[in-house]
């Protein structure tokens, strides 16, 4: 709603203008009244109401802002506004109206893209449940259920609320929950989490928790809870703006006593309209956010460049974000001489062909298909494992406890399948989370640019993050994390070591998401809820865009910088020509528009490469 208005002020402004060159030259106004040596046409009348409106506006958001403790430079454009009313110019002051109200509408335009931050995530809460009343289902809202009430969860459904399983065993999904890369498997007495999906067999949960209290309606209310306290940011133009406002006051006060004449004071003030400073950093970061969207990132607010720009500390989820999401075969053991590598590997991949889980086709998937053979007589037993006969030989692949009892000793850490061939243990086949090709260059890179802590967060198990952590080359690790610890993991990141940049891709990401300084989503796939509540977005299937948007980010800083810094310059500089009282108000307020042009150029080199040392291509 304030951006709304702030445009429809840009807007009244330009009509505004229009009105006054029209009453002026095609109506040729005349003056309705006069007081002392100013007159008061019509068209002077209609700028300097839009003029004392503006500033009384200003005025009131600047007594906001000094409550919450920011001092900007709107002081100044109300000084300038009310000098120029003063003296009578008022196209000087209509040019200041048009770049006040200008930069703030470019300046929302740069920072007004998101407010989308829970949309998918609430899309995809759960909210129909099948109630078992004596043996009947009935459709009811999860809100309406009870805690002991006894829900049916069929293939493919989401759990609706934290419960706790009381007939059947299926595995769940839990990876968008808990980082976790491999489905679970539950039983009866087992606790189940809301928002986990459900295999390939129904089961009878008994509600422990209701909705408000569960999981994933947690993980909601964390997000929301985030949003709510946002980090405290100082954006850049407002670090100048005391320094700026008392140069340029004093500046303006010395010419006013030295001359005698307060039209020098207003002179000084209509050149010293801070509208170059206001409109040089959302120049750059317009600029750099049309440049990260031409790298495919797409960044939803101007001040994320800023806090990019600055990071000190990097956090990323594993599964999905360092890693691909799919497994690939880490070893193949055998157990008995009959049997090679490759045998052992044909046998459990020619079993496991038709099976849908997630073990079973990522086995599949690596292993050469002249080595997958028909299977007969094939039989899957639920939550254990399957078996068949390939090749005269009755193999079974599975839990160690189905396939070979007895051997329950063997201490295996890794995600592993264990076979069996006619009756004998023949070993097993580990798998280990695939990693993105560029993960470990990414945080390289991300050192060359200046991390100083990078970390990895993820829910899943300790020894199986860091395996991945170690060949990503992160120290750093935190594992076996719910949503709310990986917040307060982020929360408890020294001040010196912020803002904290936080990278992810699933639902259990969102809430450590909002609560970083910034959050980047890998959102390749498609809108999801990690995508709505970052950022940033990266939108192709690679994590090394991370560097690309910290490089980008401390160009457009750079840029920025070096444009607010001349702008000031130059403004000082023709602010000190006006003391002397050869600029009257109008050239001075022309001379605004040159510097504002020299602020728009400048701003625009933003769009330019950075260099390869920002992009961490070299060596510090």
């Amino acid at each position: 709603m304030k951006n709304l208005k702030r445009q429809w002020k840009f807007i009244v402004v330009l009509i505004t203008g229009a009105v006054g060159l029209i009453s002026q030259f095609a109506l040729h106004s005349k003056s309705l009244f006069s007081i002392g040596n100013l007159q008061f046409p019509v068209h002077a009348i209609i700028i300097d109401i839009i003029g004392i409106l503006m500033a009384i506006s200003l005025l009131l958001e600047i007594f906001h802002d000094w409550k919450t403790g920011r001092y900007g430079v709107d002081i100044l454009a109300v000084i300038a506004v009310v000098s120029t009313i003063l003296i009578g110019d008022v196209w000087a002051e209509w040019m200041i109206l048009v770049m006040m109200t200008g930069g703030e509408t470019l300046e929302d335009y740069a920072t007004g893209q998101a407010n989308k931050e829970l949309r998918a995530l609430l899309d995809k809460t759960p909210r129909i449940a099948n109630k078992l009343v004596d043996g009947k289902i009935t459709e009811v809202k999860v809100d309406d259920l009870q805690v002991g009430d006894t829900v049916l969860i069929k293939p493919g459904q989401q759990v609706p609320v934290d419960g706790q399983i009381v007939k059947g065993t299926s595995s769940f999904d839990q990876s968008s929950l808990t980082g976790e890369s491999v489905p679970v498997t539950k039983n009866p007495g087992d606790e189940l989490m809301s928002g986990s999906v459900n295999g390939d067999v129904a089961v009878e949960m008994k509600v422990t928790k209701a909705a408000k209290d569960s999981e994933y309606q947690s993980i909601v209310a964390l997000v929301k809870s985030s949003q709510a306290q946002p980090a405290k940011f100082v954006k850049m133009a407002d670090r100048y703006a005391i320094p700026f406002t008392v140069i340029s006051l004093i500046i303006g006060g010395v010419a006013w006593a030295v001359s005698g004449d307060a039209t020098r004071f207003a002179e000084v003030m209509v050149v010293a309209s801070p509208c170059p400073l206001l409109i040089a950093a959302p120049v750059a970061l317009v600029s750099g956010m049309s440049s990260m969207s031409a790298h495919h990132i797409i960044v939803k607010s101007g001040p994320t460049l800023e806090k990019l720009a600055r990071a000190k500390t990097f956090a990323f989820d594993k599964t999905g974000t360092l890693t691909e999401n799919q497994l690939i075969v880490d070893q193949v053991v055998t157990d008995d001489k009959s049997f090679d590598q490759k045998e052992l590997q044909s046998l459990a991949a020619s079993v496991e062909q038709q099976s849908s889980h997630v073990i079973a086709s990522s086995l599949v998937k690596a292993t050469d298909k002249d080595l997958i053979h028909p299977v007969t007589n094939l039989k899957e037993t639920t939550a254990q494992g399957v078996e068949g006969d390939v090749d005269g030989k009755h193999v079974k692949v599975g839990k160690l406890s189905f396939v070979a009892p007895g051997h329950e000793k063997l201490n295996v850490t890794s995600t592993a399948v264990y076979v069996s061939v006619d009756g004998k243990f023949a070993g097993y086949i580990t798998l280990k989370d695939k990693m993105r090709p560029e993960s470990s260059k990414t945080i390289e890179r991300l050192r060359r640019q200046g991390a100083e802590d990078i970390m990895m967060l993820t829910g899943d198990h300790k020894q199986v993050a860091e395996k991945v952590a170690k060949e990503a080359g992160i120290t750093d690790v935190r594992s076996e994390l719910l949503p709310s610890q990986k917040i307060q993991a982020i929360k408890d990141v020294p001040k010196h070591l912020r803002p904290v940049v936080m990278t992810g891709d699933g639902v259990n990401d969102a809430p450590s998401l909002t609560a970083a300084d910034v959050g980047i989503a890998m959102g390749a796939k498609g809108a999801t809820a990690a995508s709505e509540s970052a950022d940033a977005v990266i939108m192709v299937n690679d994590i090394s865009k991370v560097n690309d948007a910290v490089a980008i980010s401390k160009h457009t800083m750079k840029v920025a910088n070096i444009d607010v810094l001349t702008a000031i310059g130059v403004v000082i500089i023709i602010e000190l020509i006006a003391f002397t009282g050869v600029i009257p108000a109008f050239w001075g307020a022309i001379l605004q528009e040159v510097v504002d042009m020299i602020t728009i150029s400048l701003g625009l080199l933003a769009k330019t490469k950075p260099s390869d040392k920002q992009f961490g291509l070299e060596e510090k």
